[in-house]
């Protein structure tokens, strides 16, 4: 701990930097000459009576001759301060700057002022401490008592400075515990970065070479200043220390700000307020942290909410996120997040996106187990329910929706769009694959429309498919389809006590007559499945004939969908086209990159770039993250065309197969329309929903009229325009 030190007061301001590390020939300000803007018509000294008025108004220097100011400089507007060390100061004039209702005129007063650059028309009043800052025009800085930048500041970046030992250095220990996966935060940083860093651990190479990215991206010299963009406004802040601001950013009543970068501009403006205290990391583009949230160590992914009392420790949080009243440790969590509620606990998580956590939930806890090296990985869409408690290693595939229990062990959960129950009365854990299009259809065809509606950025540095029925989640359909047939081929064949062996593919054969024959032989089938829950009691599968026969229909619309965009945005290609063109095999492995989704081969070829010194920081890997992008239209096709021909068990896509797949989405989409206004109803007829309201009126004017829905209104134009293009196709034209 250091100690409080006298200092001969001809040298308390003589250093800034270490001799050692200022270059020969230059002083302790040359890296700030860099960064600060010159006055148009540049600097110049104080005149005699400029320098005469500033001591009249109480004004004091260490060296007037250290001061410099703009042409335009009016000293009138300055009163009341310390000037220390070398100071310039732009243009002044008479006049108000003005931030919804606070008003405070141009000028500078009662502040002491510390080797700093202030911009022009600023209003500085009361700033106890403002020492080595670049503040830009147009700024207001009002009731601060300490805004300072050391010489070895990095503004929340994980590099160190010449001369500092490597134990400095800046990490977040995402997604475990035990910082076995932990990377170095940077100004740039998107979740695919931190997914490429913190999953390939044992890729050694990999490592050194990102943190050699990292490191080399910034400018390992000291003595950068501080700086605040222009038109910032901070009021009735404590501490702010070596934090870089960007312009436009609104900060009122923050109680500590230390080795942050704050990212903000004129079109998306960061905000932060009462009582936040935010300690070593990145906050993105339009972020809105408030009313006393704690992040240390963390980076805060654009457009995204942190507020009411959240703490976010040690985790990435993605684009489009909100975090309120909740704590949150540990975690790599990617775009579209949700968690809103006092009581809920996500630690030691890998959170793939489009997720909400509910109140109460309790995801990751260790207090159960021998040791805090567990982990959760959860596909995109993950929503537990009022009061989950889930412990450590559990995997959930995509968009599974758990209920209210407590689960006390590890799951692996393959089905996708499943809701995952605990049925206590029996002791065994319930499964009901397809649940999300069997009952909730309004949920499921809301949920690619409302995160697109909702994604606000400007800067789009992170690519997200957000999509429901996606390469990622439709391979996890096939893969529930294929298990679905040998569970229920298992469980038939033990009912008929049927002993023989059987490869995979005799049982998928099996499976696959049973779900297409007689509803009612499945139906009279207890299946269960082994290996989904560490623990001895039984695991069912509930309604697996509706949920197979659902799982194809997802996989036809899914398929087709993409079909009619293409030939939409293709006016020259035709269905037989379509079957020359993607005629291949199709990719089974996708691998969600942060929110964008790439093929296996695509994820392997980008380590071994890397590696091999193809790709040389971090600007090249996002390049190629692009490049990966602008082709994902065309690869996403591709599978949707090749998993339609799962489907229908074709090995190529003649007239009869194209007319069957164009038929069946006929009717899918009219089912769709009706389940979604179906699901959307039940909230409307449930007699104990009725029951809260006197007339039906009063429930009409609390929810809205049915018949009003803008979705259910969307749904209903969309699909006769859907209809009436395929029937176009089936007629040939």
């Amino acid at each position: 701990m250091e100690r409080v030190t006298i200092i001969p007061a001809d040298k308390a301001y003589d250093s800034w930097i270490d001799q050692r590390f200022i270059p020969e020939g230059k002083d302790k300000y040359y890296l700030r000459n860099t960064q600060a803007k010159e006055p148009e018509g540049g600097w110049r000294h104080l005149t005699n009576n400029e320098m005469a008025i500033l001591i009249r108004n109480h004004n004091t220097a260490t060296d007037w001759n250290s001061i410099l100011v703009g042409p335009s400089f009016y000293p009138e507007v300055v009163r009341d301060n310390s000037f220390v060390g070398f100071v310039r100061i732009g243009d002044l004039t008479d006049g108000i700057l003005q931030f919804h209702d606070l008003k405070l005129p141009i000028g500078i007063t009662n502040s002491h002022i510390h080797s700093c650059d202030i911009g022009s028309n600023v209003a500085i009043h009361n700033v106890s401490y403002l020492s080595h800052y670049i503040i830009g025009d147009n700024c207001m800085l009002f009731n601060i008592d300490e805004m300072a930048c050391t010489d070895h500041s990095k503004f929340g970046n994980g590099i160190v400075k010449d001369g500092e030992p490597e134990d400095v250095r800046i990490y977040l220990e995402i997604m475990n515990e035990t910082g076995c996966r932990k990377v170095c935060p940077f100004d740039g940083m998107i979740a695919a970065d931190a997914y490429l860093w913190g999953k390939y651990i044992d890729d050694s190479q990999l490592q050194k070479r990102l943190k050699a990215f990292t490191q080399n991206r910034f400018d390992s010299r000291r003595g950068y200043y501080g700086t605040v963009g222009e038109k910032c406004v901070i009021k009735n802040s404590s501490i702010i220390k070596d934090v870089k601001i960007g312009e436009c950013c609104y900060i009122k009543g923050a109680s500590k700000i230390k080795n942050v970068t704050i990212n903000s501009s004129d079109k998306e403006p960061t905000q932060i307020g009462e009582n936040v205290i935010m300690v070593n990391g990145i906050v993105g583009y339009g972020c809105n942290i408030f009313y006393s949230t704690t992040s240390i160590r963390f980076i805060l992914g654009s457009n995204s909410k942190l507020k009411y009392g959240a703490r976010l420790i040690n985790s990435f949080m993605g684009d489009n996120s909100t975090i309120s009243c909740c704590e949150v440790l540990n975690n790599l969590i990617f775009p579209a997040h949700e968690q809103h509620h006092n009581n809920s606990f996500l630690i030691a998580s890998l959170i793939m996106g489009q997720s909400n956590i509910a109140a109460g939930a309790t995801l990751g806890s260790n207090h159960n187990s021998r040791a805090n090296d567990g982990e959760i990985v959860a596909g995109r869409g993950f929503w537990p329910g009022l009061c989950c408690s889930i412990k450590h290693s559990c995997k959930f595939a995509s968009f599974t929706l758990i209920a209210k229990a407590d689960y006390n062990y590890e799951m692996n959960i393959p089905f996708p769009f499943a809701l995952v129950s605990n049925n206590q009365q029996l002791d065994t854990l319930d499964i009901l694959p397809a649940f999300w299009w069997q009952y909730d259809m309004y949920a499921l065809q809301r949920n690619s429309w409302k995160f697109n509606n909702r994604d606000s950025r400007v800067r789009k540095l992170q690519n997200i498919e957000f999509d429901a029925f996606a390469p990622d989640s439709m391979e996890e359909v096939i893969a529930g389809i294929k298990l679905l047939e040998i569970l229920v081929a298992k469980a038939w064949l033990k009912k008929n006590e049927d002993i023989s062996a059987k490869t995979e593919h005799e049982l998928r054969a099996i499976g696959h007559e049973l779900l297409n024959g007689r509803r009612e032989t499945v139906d009279d089938l207890e299946v269960t499945a082994d290996g989904i829950e560490h623990s001895k009691r039984k695991v069912r599968i509930l309604k697996p004939y509706d949920s197979y026969h659902a799982y194809r229909d997802m996989i036809v619309n899914y398929a087709v969908e993409n079909i009619l965009k293409y030939l939409e945005s293709h006016p020259e290609a035709t269905l037989d086209s379509i079957t020359e063109k993607f005629e291949s095999e199709r990719k089974r492995v996708w691998i969600n990159f942060g929110g964008q989704l790439m093929v296996r081969e695509d994820v392997d070829q980008l380590r071994k770039d890397i590696n091999e010194g193809v790709l040389n920081s971090w600007d090249d890997i996002h390049a190629r993250y692009n490049e990966i992008w602008k082709r994902y239209p065309e690869d996403k096709l591709r599978h949707a065309y090749l998993s339609l021909r799962f489907v229908l068990a074709a090995k190529s896509m003649g007239p009869e197969e194209w007319k069957e797949a164009l038929q069946r989405e006929i009717n899918i989409l009219n089912n769709i329309e009706e389940q979604v206004a179906a699901s959307r109803a039940k909230d409307y007829f449930n007699p104990f929903r009725q029951s809260t309201f006197s007339t039906e009126a009063e429930m009409i004017e609390a929810y809205g009229p049915l018949d009003n829905n803008s979705f259910i209104k969307k749904v209903r134009k969309e699909t006769p325009v859907k209809t009436g293009r395929i029937e176009k196709l089936l007629a040939g034209n």
